[in-house]
């Protein structure tokens, strides 16, 4: 005689919650698929380059404070091998702790044409303060002295290699493409850090990748940013972006919207993460979550259907741990981990993905209790600062205004 759980697996007799959690599964393990074909077409986009096409760049750097290894990622973009370009470090504060460590860069590299911009007063730091984002209002203050046509946006705590600039240019060759853009891996300190590195390649650029795939990329990473003076002027500048959290995401979803094309290079850059405690690593990435929920919140929602740990967790003990839940949870599982190592490890080279690569289940628990997180609520701590998100992904402060501040400082003087 047959035992009861192996009827009701042969039979399918699922309860709704089990037909759903089923189906979420499903569509996870068609999500880890697409995710890899999204991968091999990626790199099977054409790599033709003109070895002529090398414009002159101004490469824009926004500091505040020092990352861990500042000066390695700082003086990795000042041995490129590239015929003309200029390096514009910016910085508000003039107190700031980064600002001899750029001094000590455009030491050590004087045949580089580096400047660095500081907002020297209060005054003056009021003058240029065109939004609610500083490190868009710092990018801002840069643009003032770049002397190119080209440029490009990278952030404080990225590293790159010394063919870097020939690499990520080379598709404005295209004058249809407005903007390039770059996937990145991240270099870790400590488990928290670990943890996060491991979501960052084996769950967010799987994402990237299927985006990119079913509807063209309509975004940027922040990693990289090569945009034309040209293109960033009809979008509005800086300004147009300088009141969202999501900055790289508008400078690619603006200039989309212009019709121009923006292009994932398959040059992967490194991100310095540094060690964190648990605490301020939820708080950074339940930030992400709100700003990417508030950008596009039908693909915030639908994010639920790649939770697949989560959902075969849950199928598996929603079924009584039934021959149909455990096939289920198995097959998911080794999609998971095959999508992980093929994107994480063979793609990004992220060292900590493939050195703990048995952490991806417990890093995807957490990813989903910050996804739960991030569909509510609608206020952000943003190095230091309490502020709130509109619809759209617009910033306001929950703090007094630049005015008020400056008034208050002016009386206590």
């Amino acid at each position: 005689m047959l035992n009861s759980n192996f009827v009701y697996s042969v039979n399918f007799n699922l309860t709704l919650i089990d037909s759903l959690l089923l189906f979420l599964c499903l569509s996870a393990i068609f999500f880890y698929c697409y995710a890899i074909y999204a991968l091999a077409a990626l790199q099977r986009q054409p790599q033709t380059f003109v070895s002529s096409f090398q414009p002159p760049v101004s490469i824009l750097k926004p500091i505040c404070g020092l990352d861990g290894n500042a000066y390695a990622n700082l003086a990795s973009f000042c041995r490129q091998h590239y015929p003309v370009y200029q390096i514009i470090f910016s910085v508000r504060d003039p107190q700031d702790s980064g600002i001899a460590l750029v001094k000590q860069i455009i030491q050590d590299f004087p045949e580089v044409d580096i400047q660095l911009v500081i907002s020297d007063s209060f005054a003056d730091l009021a003058a240029r303060t065109i939004g609610t984002n500083l490190k868009v209002c710092n990018l801002a203050n840069a643009l003032t002295k770049a002397k190119y046509e080209i440029l490009v946006l990278a952030d404080s705590d990225i590293l790159v290699g010394e063919d870097y600039l020939q690499r990520v240019i080379a598709p404005l060759q295209d004058q249809s493409i407005g903007v390039v853009t770059c996937p990145y891996r991240s270099s870790a300190i400590g488990w928290v850090a670990i943890l996060e590195a491991i979501g960052t390649a084996t769950d967010f650029h799987p994402g990237v990748l299927v985006s990119r795939q079913l509807e063209g990329m309509k975004f940027a990473l922040g990693s990289t940013i090569a945009i034309r003076k040209q293109v960033l002027e009809t979008i509005g500048g800086f300004r147009a972006i300088a009141d969202y959290l999501a900055d790289d995401f508008q400078l690619g979803y603006l200039p989309a919207l212009f019709g121009y094309k923006v292009v994932l290079s398959n040059y992967v850059v490194e991100h310095g993460l540094a060690a964190s405690n648990l605490r301020d690593s939820l708080q950074r990435q339940i930030r992400w979550a709100r700003g990417t929920r508030v950008c596009r919140p039908w693909g915030y929602l639908g994010l639920v259907m790649t939770y697949g740990t989560v959902s075969s967790l849950l199928l598996l003990m929603t079924t009584h741990y039934s021959t149909l839940g455990v096939l289920v949870l198995t097959i998911t599982w080794l999609t998971r981990f095959a999508v992980g190592w093929i994107v994480g490890v063979r793609f990004l080279q992220d060292q900590n993905v493939k050195k703990f690569f048995w952490l991806m289940p417990l890093r995807d628990l957490i990813g989903f209790a910050i996804w739960c997180c991030g569909l509510v609520g609608d206020t952000i701590v943003w190095r230091g600062r309490r502020l709130k998100l509109t619809k759209g992904g617009k910033l306001l402060p929950s703090s007094p205004s630049l005015k008020q501040s400056r008034n208050k400082h002016l009386q206590v003087e």
